[in-house]
């Protein structure tokens, strides 16, 4: 158990450290107004929270930086809930707005939110399982070739360019496009494909010209094989750490990156709320040097996406949770009237 006098200055030494990126002395400690101890007191209670293990002692400097002990205590039970960030209100305007696609504000969200701490940020956008077809138009772009546009009841929109067989003319067009709305609005996206080939293609061949000439070309469109939208911003903010010099290091960090399915698998299981994993907390190889901060957004209490910040130990805690809890009420609060405006 810690004495008040042992909560504040480990608070006082932490806070210090991601500020600066300096171990941290006693002697400079007791300049600061907010600690009334003299320098051997602060270095006698250093020394036992050193011995605790919520301190460690670099080889090259006389100050102590945090453990990861420590950080996970100051996590736990020194950072005060602070209210909605500042910085969010960017976002709850943008989303207010009602200009842009759900898709389109989770793009921007992870890149304001890269810009504002500094961090890679990632958002993994609502699962395509989870979602359903809300409308399907197509765009002939010339003679031969098309773009079908599928959104969902998400907001997300996805384009998909086909050709176009010369034996479909614009009033055979604009029948499949009834017709493909009229069976497959409400559709699960993953089940696209299954609906499309087992019922809309028999009713189709009642009404279109030739529509054996032209179901293979149609097919692709509703073929999907990534069901997970992912969304990274600020990869190379790492490389800014003043402690993120190990070559070694950087390389893993970035292959993991490159790398879709490990990021999405990072991030899937992600509970609920405000979720740090510090240093050696991680599975993942690549990140046991730093730390990921994660946070839901929901429809109906239902999970659709994760918001991710990765980012040295030495991460500027209080600011990012603030700053996730915020973004992650608001994309809860755009899904929920995207979902309203679509009843």
């Amino acid at each position: 158990m810690l004495t008040e006098r042992q909560l504040l200055i480990l608070q006082v030494i932490i806070d210090e450290f991601i500020e600066t990126a300096h171990p941290v002395g006693s002697r400079a400690i007791s300049k600061k107004g907010t600690i009334p101890y003299s320098a051997a007191t602060i270095r006698n209670e250093m020394a036992d929270l050193e011995e605790m293990g919520f301190l460690e002692k670099t080889h090259s400097s006389s100050g102590r930086i945090p453990s990861e002990l420590g950080y996970r205590y100051y996590v736990d039970h020194l950072i005060a809930p602070n209210p909605l960030h500042k910085d969010v209100k960017i976002i709850k305007s943008i989303i207010e707005e009602g200009f842009y696609e759900f898709e389109q504000i989770v793009q921007m969200s992870a890149e304001i939110l890269s810009e504002l701490t500094n961090y890679t940020s990632i958002i993994l956008g609502p699962e395509l399982m989870e979602t359903k077809l809300k409308q399907l138009q197509i765009v002939t772009l010339s003679p031969q070739t098309a773009v079908a546009i599928l959104i969902t009841d998400t907001g997300h929109v996805e384009h998909r360019s086909f050709k176009v067989p010369t034996v479909i003319n614009p009033s055979d067009m604009e029948k499949m496009v009834n017709i493909l709305n009229d069976r497959l609005t409400g559709v699960p996206i993953v089940r696209l494909n299954e609906i499309f080939h087992h019922e809309v293609a028999q009713l189709m061949k009642m009404y279109i010209r030739d529509y054996d000439r032209s179901y293979e070309y149609l097919q692709e469109i509703f073929v999907y094989d990534h069901p997970v939208k992912l969304y990274i911003s600020g990869k190379s903010n790492i490389l800014m750490q003043p402690e993120f010099n190990d070559v070694g290091k950087i390389r893993t960090f970035f292959t993991m990156m490159e790398n879709e399915n490990e990021v999405v698998n990072l991030l899937r299981n992600s509970q609920h709320g405000i979720k740090v994993t510090i240093g050696n907390e991680n599975e993942v190889e690549a990140i046991k040097d730093l730390s990921l901060i994660t946070a839901s957004y929901q429809l109906n209490n239902d999970q659709m996406g994760t918001i991710a910040l990765i980012g040295p130990t030495r991460m500027e805690y209080r600011k990012v949770i603030s700053l996730l809890d915020g973004l992650s009420m608001e994309m809860t609060n755009a899904l929920y009237k995207w979902y309203q405006l679509d009843e």
